[in-house]
């Protein structure tokens, strides 16, 4: 059974789609290792106040930037001149309120589909025991499995889990995003994982804008009817978390589309965020959990059972609800010259994008090793890129930025 250490004391849930799936349990034991943890934890400490981060990048940007005049609403001027792109380029004010009941039940999944017609699949691949062998390998397409819904509540079934929301120029946009462990701050992690187009339009434009997590969303699983009209507290449970900086692959930004699947090899994001409100702890210590990322798994043959989670906002879901999927992971390339992209069966809809794929280690323990990025329009499997040196490398960029380092 998978396990992720909780600072929280005398809790243990666990969550598994299937008899046989990989869990998602949340322990009493501390994020450190350390069980006394949670009587001992302390805000952590900043870097420099998230003011100065954002003056310090509003500084470096190619145009002059008016901070008052974005809060009051320029942020939904999408002119080509100053809708920024490049890594690096990123600004995103806190914005109190803007991202309230209402307006998250507004919110659309983004478009990300592949037509099952541009894939060549191998009916006869070999196996390999070497992640580079299964590069430019497509296995047959795999057999659909049903998403089934996650335990409520999700603070003690899937805290690290939540909702990425952003502003494209469509509207108010919804993926799912997990907490990750920071390298360069033990225990006091402030990273999500999400996907490249859950952050940035790829090839078409820039940064999207106002984008924030809600880990834990809809705690108690009320309908999306009842959303709207409930405590802001059931609804983010541990509040909304702005970003302060965001990096995704060179490969996304270079080639990523909504559509073909161009780009999805590298359709990988990390998040450094705030709280709006908060008491000045991290968000690792606010949930009491984060995950550790394998970059370095092994090949297909070799990953076992992964389990999928997400929140599916397009039909026939609504995005009030986290869903799962457990299959065994077949391989799926459409650049050859790319680490390959992982497929499996599930049903999850638009809105799971960004989920994370979550398997057992040889230590018994949870690691996220990819995160959703496309699936076909009937909506029968989800693939999810391999993450490698290239994504490895935009963790530890955001995080050495966020730290000073």
């Amino acid at each position: 059974m998978s396990s992720i250490p909780r600072q929280r004391p005398r809790r243990r849930a666990a969550l598994a789609a299937t008899a046989m799936a990989a869990c998602l349990a949340l322990t009493a034991t501390a994020c450190n290792g350390d069980e006394d943890a949670d009587a001992g934890a302390q805000p952590s400490e900043e870097a420099s106040t998230g003011d100065d981060q954002l003056q310090d990048l509003i500084d470096n940007l190619p145009f002059e930037f008016d901070v008052e005049a974005w809060m009051d609403g320029a942020w939904a001027d999408w002119d080509e001149e100053t809708w920024l792109r490049e890594v690096g380029d990123f600004v995103n004010p806190i914005i109190d309120g803007l991202w309230d009941q209402e307006r998250m039940g507004e919110a659309e999944d983004p478009e990300q589909s592949i037509d099952d017609d541009q894939i060549d699949e191998d009916q006869n691949a070999p196996e390999a025991d070497d992640p580079m062998a299964d590069r430019g390998i497509t296995d047959p397409e795999p057999v659909a499995v049903e998403a089934e819904a996650v335990p409520t509540p999700y603070t003690e079934n899937g805290a690290p889990i939540g909702k990425v929301f952003f502003d494209s120029p469509e509207g108010p946009m919804v993926c799912s995003g997990t907490v990750v462990k920071d390298p360069n701050a033990p225990g006091q992690s402030n990273l999500v994982a999400t996907a490249g187009h859950c952050v940035h339009a790829g090839t078409g434009g820039g940064w999207y804008r106002n984008l924030s997590f809600v880990p834990a969303y809809n705690n108690n699983g009320l309908g999306a009817a009842e959303i709207e009209s409930a405590a802001y507290e059931d609804v983010a449970p541990y509040g909304v978390w702005w970003a302060d900086y965001v990096s995704t692959t060179q490969y996304w930004i270079d080639n990523g589309t909504e559509s073909g699947g161009d780009g999805a090899h590298g359709d990988f994001a990390i998040l450094s965020v705030a709280p709006e409100n908060g008491s000045g702890l991290s968000l690792e210590e606010t949930v009491g959990a984060a995950l550790d990322i394998n970059f370095d798994a092994p090949a297909v043959s070799g990953l076992g059972a992964v389990t999928l989670y997400g929140f599916p906002a397009a039909d026939p879901y609504d995005g009030a609800l986290m869903y799962s999927c457990v299959d065994y992971p077949g391989r799926l390339s459409i650049d050859a010259t790319m680490p390959v992209m992982y497929w499996a069966g599930c049903t999850m809809t638009g809105g799971a994008s960004g989920g994370p794929w979550l398997r057992t280690n040889e230590n018994d323990e949870p690691e996220l090793i990819s995160v959703n990025s496309i699936g076909p329009l009937e909506s029968t499997w989800l693939a999810g890129p391999r993450l490698d040196e290239e994504a490895r490398g935009v963790l530890d960029y955001v995080s050495a930025e966020v730290s000073g380092g």
